[in-house]
């Protein structure tokens, strides 16, 4: 097979902007300092005279006019394409992929890659704690698409949009899948992200470099409140940090045409991007992801490779329901010895946004280029479960040519079993399927959120209304599988499941 086509990574930098350091650079400022690294770390002034690309993933604590061109212009590139993406967490190795397939093609020579985020910068200007010395904010003048919420309108009503009401469903409905008890369950979660705090605190990148234990996890606690049920803060991420991240990508025919220090080089060995069904409540299981499924076996047969080839993993991992359904769809163990996270995670090393997975590859090109013999996934996830990107990385060429990967005949084969629309007015016995309790920051439930099925089989939507002593006697109980009345409130326009004391 002809190789000199072969996408390889040759320049890497990410960078954390300490808590302490005044004046706050905002995302643009950022993206600069790490692209500027990034250009020194390939060891090649003259490559850049052949950066003909910029693909930036979105920014969402500030915007500009034209970030990719204003990059460009700082760092002295002139690029005949430049990209801007709405959000999506896959962003950063669906950006990845897609520059394989275009460098592969001979569309491009190299092209950059990079994202940041400012968003505790932000937070400390809202509290009137900084003044900000930035450009004026203004409207991307283009963008790849809209930006999108990733539920529909009838979700949105239950409060699904917010990411960890939809990922604590998810969670329920893998408990009860998992056959655990709830404190089981509980201590399980703080088990597998006490490893991922573990590696954060051994991170100098990460945003919060403590190392806790499960216990310190998974127990409520002063400074670690419950968010929604089983989740507590430290199983959330946290997006409020200031942090960038750059990459270079060119072919091995011009890094050996020019020189670059084949030490330098990380081949993407596999990949692929996938989709699952849309909106969550069409979805025939959402403890489930086909996209991760499949996409997993797509990424390892390019790669030539087989899962307990793979040495570490990179999963993305929000909260810890989107690293147990992908850890099922791979079928990696709870037992396996082999990390999950390279950089400790959104809820330690940071979550910035869309761009978290640019320092997942990155991290994994600095630790292949320390130790060669390495292979490597990372698997970046965007939306509610909805899209998932994977990327192979190690120092071998991939087993395919990438620019022949066509993954459309998959995306809609996962389509046609998406469930009928929801039923928005339901009335008659709703099954729990999965659900959630959202709370007040002193720990008091507000309202329980449940998906189920009435008893046509169709899916819905329903709030569990009670006053404090019905919401903490339902806290304590595992709702999954059991029947309540529910009936439609016009004048919420809500379904209500309306529970009396006993």
């Amino acid at each position: 097979m002809e190789h000199k086509l072969d996408p390889i990574i040759i320049g890497v930098a990410q960078y954390t902007q300490s808590k302490e350091r005044v004046p706050k650079l905002d995302p643009l400022s950022l993206m600069v300092k790490t692209s500027r690294n990034a250009l020194d770390d390939m060891g090649s002034a003259v490559l850049k005279q052949h950066i003909d690309a910029i693909y930036m993933v979105n920014i969402n604590s500030w915007s500009y006019e034209d970030a990719p061109g204003e990059l460009a212009e700082k760092i002295g590139i002139s690029p005949d394409r430049k990209v801007y993406l709405p959000d999506g967490g896959d962003s950063p190795q669906m950006l990845v992929n897609r520059a394989a397939k275009a460098i592969s093609k001979g569309e491009h020579e190299a092209i950059l890659i990079t994202g940041a985020e400012a968003a505790y910068a932000m937070y400390l200007s809202q509290k009137g704690k900084i003044k900000l010395n930035w450009p004026k904010r203004k409207a991307p003048n283009y963008m790849e698409g809209p930006l999108w919420h990733g539920t529909n309108e009838f979700e949105n009503k239950y409060g699904v949009v917010i990411p960890s009401y939809s990922y604590a469903m998810f969670e329920t409905a893998l408990r009860a899948a998992s056959g655990r008890k709830m404190n089981e369950h509980t201590r399980y979660m703080g088990k597998l992200f006490a490893h991922f705090s573990k590696i954060a605190s051994q991170n100098p990148h990460a945003w919060n470099q403590n190392a806790y234990s499960a216990e310190e996890i998974s127990t409520a606690s002063p400074d670690n409140r419950k968010i929604l049920h089983p989740y507590t803060k430290r199983m959330c991420a946290n997006m409020f940090v200031d942090q960038s991240g750059t990459l270079i990508m060119t072919s091995v025919e011009l890094a050996e045409k020019l020189k670059i220090n084949p030490k330098k080089w990380v081949y993407l060995m596999g990949g692929c991007d996938l989709k699952n069904v849309f909106n969550i409540t069409e979805r025939p299981k959402i403890d489930e992801s086909p996209a991760a499924r499949e996409g997993s076996k797509l990424a390892l047969q390019r790669a030539g490779l087989k899962l307990e080839d793979i040495d570490k993993f990179d999963i993305y991992n929000c909260f810890p329901s989107i690293v147990q359904i992908i850890m099922k769809e791979l079928g990696i163990s709870e037992n396996d010895p082999r990390d999950l996270t390279l950089t400790g995670g959104l809820p330690y090393f940071g979550a910035p946004w869309s761009n978290y997975s640019m320092h997942a590859i990155i991290s994994a090109s600095e630790i292949i280029r320390e130790n060669p013999s390495l292979k490597i996934m990372v698997i970046a996830n965007g939306g509610y479960n909805t899209k998932q990107s994977f990327g192979i990385y190690g120092n071998e060429a991939s087993q395919e040519m990438w620019a022949e990967n066509d993954d459309s005949k998959i995306i809609e084969q996962i389509m046609r079993n998406k469930l009928p629309e929801p039923i928005k007015k339901a009335e008659g016995m709703i099954t729990v399927e999965a659900y959630t309790i959202p709370y007040e920051r002193s720990g008091k439930p507000k309202k329980i959120i449940i998906m189920g099925r009435l008893e046509n089989g169709r899916r819905t939507l329903a709030v569990i209304q009670g006053d404090q002593e019905v919401l903490l006697r339902l806290e304590k109980e595992d709702l999954v599988g059991r029947s309540f009345p529910v009936h439609h409130d016009p004048k919420l326009d809500l379904n209500i499941v309306s529970i009396n004391k006993e």
